[in-house]
């Protein structure tokens, strides 16, 4: 009789075991995975140049070696989704520049997307941004877009949307987002919120401003606010132009200023997006050039080293958005 007792509660605590077991793996993973990690490149201003001479402070005669090493890194990262520029991938409007540009971006191992900054084409020049996208299109089979902005989903939980800053009708450093863009981001906002995605903003000028420049911020960003603010989930603002690395966290909403790859700290990101139950994950992985005489050079070129390639937590970081 003792033994068959002993056996019974053997049985049962191993029923239990299991049982719980069972339970806890159920709940654990419904409470920390809701999609798989979107991992992917951001670069911005690497105005490509054909000049022989740097400026004050870009190292223009050195872009197409600093391009060319960071397209290896890129590719030598495993399980990039995708790469994206946020603006400035040419110097000047030119063609033979955006010719050499898409060459290299084709490079890539990852499809590649892009938006415009107020380098890549200016009124009042025979290369258009009707003509830079044209070509853009003809040269990149993941661009099929027929706006200057757009969207698409790189994995499921996740929507990419792109917005187009820059100014066609006078030269200018500012940025504005048209009020065409504004209602069609907030369709996309909306039907993100409803698939359960988290959006990810990609536009050359940042919302937030690594440090104050009013010759370069966005004029309407009250009006960019008033659509963002609509809505409560976690979402994130990817930008360039102010050539500085700067992470900050407002609330729902992250912004990421990421440093230009002709200026001191010459560098790019590889973000990993982890979209889990309960919250986001952004974890960022700050890729300098290997190019290192030539970052030595940027930075005693550059006005305040520190300024642009921030503190550490701009840098390599990890951020949580609760939801």
């Amino acid at each position: 009789m003792a033994k068959r007792a002993k056996k019974k509660k053997s049985f049962l605590s191993r029923f239990v075991y299991w049982g719980l077991f069972a339970i806890f793996v159920y709940f654990g993973v419904n409470a920390l995975s809701y999609a798989e990690p979107l991992k992917f490149a951001h670069i911005s201003d690497v105005h490509l140049s054909d000049k022989t001479v740097d400026t004050s402070y870009k190292l223009l005669s050195h872009t197409k070696e600093l391009f060319k090493d960071e397209i290896e890194q890129i590719n030598s990262v495993p399980n990039v989704d995708f790469v994206i520029v946020t603006g400035d991938l040419i110097d000047k409007p030119r063609k033979p520049l955006l010719e050499q540009a898409c060459n290299q971006m084709n490079k890539l191992k990852a499809p590649w997307y892009f938006t415009f900054g107020n380098h890549d084409a200016a009124v009042g020049t025979s290369f258009t941004k009707d003509k830079y996208f044209d070509y853009v299109k003809k040269h990149n089979k993941n661009m099929d877009s027929d706006t200057f902005y757009y969207s698409f989903v790189p994995k499921k939980g996740y929507r990419v949307i792109v917005l187009d800053g820059s100014v066609d009708d006078k030269i200018t450093a500012t940025g504005e987002i048209s009020e065409e863009q504004l209602k069609w981001l907030d369709i996309q906002l909306s039907q993100a919120k409803i698939a359960q995605q988290i959006p990810l903003i990609f536009l050359h000028f940042p919302l937030h401003e690594p440090f104050p420049s009013f010759h370069h911020r966005i004029v309407n960003a009250d009006e960019f606010y008033t659509v963002l603010h609509k809505y409560k989930m976690p979402m994130a603002i990817f930008s360039g132009h102010y050539h500085a690395a700067k992470i900050y966290k407002e609330d729902n909403i992250l912004h990421v200023s990421t440093p230009s790859l002709a200026t001191y700290p010459n560098a790019f990101r590889i973000v990993t997006v982890n979209n889990l139950k309960n919250k986001v994950i952004f974890t960022f992985d700050f890729r300098e050039t290997n190019l290192k005489e030539l970052q030595k050079k940027a930075k005693l070129m550059t006005f305040s080293a520190s300024t642009l390639a921030g503190e550490e937590s701009d840098q390599n970081t990890i951020v949580v958005l609760d939801k």
